[in-house]
């Protein structure tokens, strides 16, 4: 009987999830295409729907919360999210800004604070303090939000350790091997997990893109930084923190320029915007890199690039060769239909792309299946808080209400 009973909660607890996940992936749905969407039968998602309606988990939607619709008789009534049961508190960290985003469960941006990140940020205030300080900023200038907080998330530059629970390195000075996110979590009594960024790129491109929901893709940031997110035909590459654990600290050339890792000759090295700027001013490559680089010098490189100046139009050149030289590499064991250049270097993929295409070319399997389609991907909505996004709600549906009795 226990084990029926047993059977019977899983079964119960999937379907749940099933429910919650279509509605996550496609919005708004009638008990018609949910059930189509699921597999499961009519009178389970009649069943199910009152549940999850009755927990205020989901809601019917108002006449004007409806698509529009022209076809004849009455409209189907929809189904969608209880904007009002939850929230989340989303954390993005970088060598440049932190940026705290309050959601709700409808996946609505209610408030966001954002604050510079320098050298020193995180010597002169913990990182725990730093970020509790601003998590309680957000919930006194939203104190209903603030009491259905169900999770916290923070994005990060760097390497995890094996179990996602700390960071073992990070090019953000002073962060790396403090117990932020489990101090955090004691402080506030609610769970908070990290996250590595380029594995968010990789989730952020397939929520936003339909057309690469189910396709293998690597997803390249170009900024700060160089990372990288890959997708196997709609599936994260790796578990944890594995799977294109760091590309931009692959190594380009062999005791070449300095790092912010430390090492010599990375991709980011010669890519990140401290290395175009170190590039283009002829700078020693043993210089230690810029801590920071304002976005206004980048984007004024860029301009300085497409108006023909020389030692810009080379800095980019250089910068494109090295992506394309590690994207020539990936290919080896990796061969995606799609490589989506994103972050502030999207904006400069004209002045590299000639550079990423020859590299491309000297690969074995682009000479024999041809070069993959790169492209600039210039979303505004920004794939790496998509998916962090998109990440911590989808764990607020199957941990907190898939559950529920």
């Amino acid at each position: 009987m226990a084990r029926n009973v047993s059977d019977s909660d899983s079964v119960r607890r999937q379907n749940r999830g099933l429910v919650l996940g279509a509605l996550r992936v496609q919005g708004p749905l009638s008990r018609t295409a949910l059930a189509a969407g699921t597999g499961l039968s009519h009178a389970s998602i009649t069943a199910i729907t009152h549940d999850l309606i009755e927990q205020q988990v989901i809601a019917e939607l108002e006449p004007a919360e409806r698509h529009d619709s022209r076809g004849r008789g009455r409209p189907a009534t929809l189904v969608g999210f209880n904007r009002h049961v939850g929230a989340a508190a989303l954390f993005e960290i970088d060598v440049n800004r932190a940026r705290l985003s309050l959601v709700d469960y409808g996946g609505i941006l209610v408030d966001r604070i954002e604050a510079p990140v320098t050298p020193t940020t995180f010597a002169e205030s913990s990182p725990s303090t730093f970020l509790a300080d601003r998590l309680r900023q957000l919930q006194a200038r939203n104190p209903v939000k603030a009491g259905v907080l169900r999770r916290v998330a923070i994005s990060v530059q760097g390497i995890l350790d094996r179990d996602g629970q700390s960071l073992k390195w990070s090019p953000i000075a002073h962060l790396a091997n403090k117990p932020f996110a489990l101090e955090l979590a004691e402080t506030f009594a609610l769970p908070v997990s990290l996250h590595k960024r380029g594995r968010l790129l990789a989730e952020g491109a397939r929520w936003l893109d339909p057309a690469l929901h189910d396709a293998s893709v690597a997803t390249v940031f170009v900024g700060s930084t160089v990372a990288m997110g890959m997708t196997f035909r709609g599936q994260i590459l790796g578990r944890g923190d594995e799977g294109a654990t760091e590309f931009g600290h692959m190594n380009h050339l062999p005791n070449g320029a300095l790092c912010r890792c430390g090492m010599r000759g990375c991709i980011e090295a010669y890519a990140s915007d401290y290395g175009v700027l170190r590039t283009a001013y002829s700078v020693p490559e043993t210089t230690p890199p810029a801590p920071a680089v304002p976005a206004q010098q980048y984007e004024d490189l860029i301009a300085r690039a497409e108006a023909g100046d020389r030692n810009a139009s080379h800095a980019f050149n250089v910068a494109g060769r090295a992506i394309g030289f590690g994207l020539s590499r990936m290919m080896a064991v990796f061969d995606p239909s799609h490589i989506l250049i994103v972050g502030p270097g999207a904006r400069a993929f004209g002045l590299m792309q000639t550079e990423i295409n020859a590299a491309l070319a000297s690969a074995l399997i682009c000479r024999v299946n041809g070069l993959p389609r790169v492209v600039a991907y210039r979303d505004e909505r920004e794939p790496v808080f998509k998916g962090l996004l998109m990440k911590t709600l989808n764990e607020i549906d199957q941990t907190d209400f898939a559950t529920l009795a």
